[in-house]
């Protein structure tokens, strides 16, 4: 018989074989498709915050967000009173896209968020409750507005699981689409990384879109990340995001910009794109915007609207609950300026995080914009260039050393033994990633720091590369109460 959570709160004297019950029946029941699972052997009871408390009676740091849904974090207290008000008050919890007053106040405050360019001349198409349904969603509204059929996407791009979706994304199996190369520093694929490869890389996109022969006739639209997420954690450099968007508007072909999991707050910004200035003409939305709860939307520039009813439906496209937590979450990031809160936070962590490519070899990269690190992990014996580069070229970056999955799951497990939930991504899921709650306290990003810092020391024992770590970098001791 199941165990109920109650059942699993109160018994700490057994708490281990509730623990293992638990697991042991997901793994006998659940789908072999599962991911996080797998990784992360725990069986949640409690969150609060950063906080979350196992069946074991463990407590943990979660860096991973719900993959970057929760900005408050778990259970924020303004997201719990919206639910409860709304449950309170009787009204309907699933209306599909029927006007309500719970609606009408998601979409004002949304709109309140918006780019400005965008705000005064927006549409919002309410999707199924995933983001990928909302890359679905701007897909087919930019070719039913364009007549045209071929999509623009980039290497590394992650927007979903959907057939739509998955044909954008870097790991497409059947291309459908034309690749274009997305600008990094550390594994720039012309091999300078800096300003020239970003320049590089919009060269390639115009040559494609002139070219006759290019074989890449003009598309119905560009679809890419401000920030690649699940790609390793790759902020695009704002002159060049500045640059796809000159390119696109002086051909007509619409940008959309996938900021289910860079936006609100994530970066710095309150949308990664008002780092640059940069105003699209479609946005993708969800994760956060839900907050917590499930929910995404397609906005986009109201001449973009042709449409005909019915073109893009969904059952649950009218989640109620999830509109009310969605509304309190963006209220709440505006209002007590926690976007500045993460681009300041976010920059110390990155500043004592990059302390450790000085100590371990096998740490090859560490980057990231606001609350959004990557930390990549290398094979430092591995060989320095890759195969047919010059290396009397000039870089503008560091080197790449081949990247390290192992040691990158290594380190993942080290992290979970010392009560920190990471989450590892990029091309060969080499990176470690954090994405903790907006609301994380500079005590607790000391004891996130401290616990992955030692979590890497473990790692790197084990590591075929035997140096070790010069000096322990001065963060304070936990206090996270």
């Amino acid at each position: 018989m199941a165990v109920t959570e109650s059942e699993a709160e109160g018994a700490y004297g057994e708490a281990p074989a509730v623990h293992e019950g638990i697991l042991g029946r997901q793994s006998a029941r659940e789908s072999a498709a599962r991911t996080y699972a797998r990784a992360l052997p725990i069986v949640p009871v409690r969150a609060r915050g950063l906080t979350i408390e196992g069946a074991d009676g463990r407590r943990y740091l979660d860096c991973l967000s719900g993959a970057g849904a929760l900005a408050l974090g778990h259970n924020h207290p303004v997201v719990l009173e919206a639910i409860r008000k709304v449950l309170d008050s009787g009204a309907p919890l699933s209306v599909l896209d029927l006007a309500t007053p719970v609606k009408d106040r998601f979409i004002t405050e949304l709109f309140h968020t918006l780019p400005p360019g965008l705000a005064d001349r927006a549409r919002v198409q309410f999707c199924g409750p995933a983001g990928t349904d909302a890359v679905e969603a701007a897909l087919k509204l930019v070719r039913a507005a364009t007549g045209r059929t071929g999509v623009l996407a980039f290497t590394g791009a992650y927007h979903g699981m959907t057939a739509g979706a998955l044909a954008v994304s870097g790991g497409a199996d059947d291309v459908r689409v034309a690749r274009l190369p997305y600008p990094q520093d550390y594994r720039c694929p012309f091999g300078v990384g800096g300003a020239h490869g970003a320049e590089l890389s919009a060269r390639w996109t115009e040559s494609l879109l002139d070219d006759p022969k290019s074989g890449v006739p003009l598309p119905a639209g560009m679809i890419l990340e401000p920030v690649q997420g699940e790609g390793g954690v790759l902020p695009a450099p704002d002159d060049w995001m500045r640059r796809m968007r000159r390119i696109t508007a002086e051909r007509s072909v619409p940008l959309i910009a996938d900021e289910v999991q860079t936006g609100v707050g994530r970066t710095g910004a309150f949308w990664a794109v008002d780092h640059s200035g940069v105003t699209p003409d479609v946005m993708v939305l969800s994760k956060a915007i839900g907050g917590s709860l499930p929910l995404a939307v397609v906005v986009y520039r109201d001449d973009l609207d042709v449409w005909r009813p019915g073109a893009h439906a969904g059952t649950f496209r009218g989640n109620q609950l999830a509109m009310a937590a969605g509304t309190a979450t963006l209220a709440y990031v505006r209002e007590n300026g926690l976007a500045d809160r993460a681009a300041a936070l976010g920059a110390r962590m990155l500043a004592q995080l990059r302390e450790l490519k000085s100590r371990f070899p096998c740490v090859g990269d560490v980057r990231g914009r606001g609350l959004m690190i990557g930390v990549e992990l290398v094979n430092p014996e591995g060989p320095s260039t890759a195969p047919g580069t010059d290396s009397r070229e000039p870089r503008a970056a560091a080197t790449p050393r081949p990247a390290a999955p192992e040691l990158a799951l290594a380190v993942q497990r080290e992290c979970l033994d010392r009560g920190l939930i990471v989450e590892l991504g990029g091309r060969h899921n080499a990176v470690v990633r954090l994405l903790p709650p907006l609301t994380i306290t500079d005590e607790q990003a000391a004891a996130v720091l401290d616990r992955l810092t030692d979590a890497v020391t473990a790692a790197a024992r084990h590591h075929p590369d035997r140096a070790q770590p010069l000096r322990r970098p001065a963060i304070p001791a936990e206090r996270t109460g």
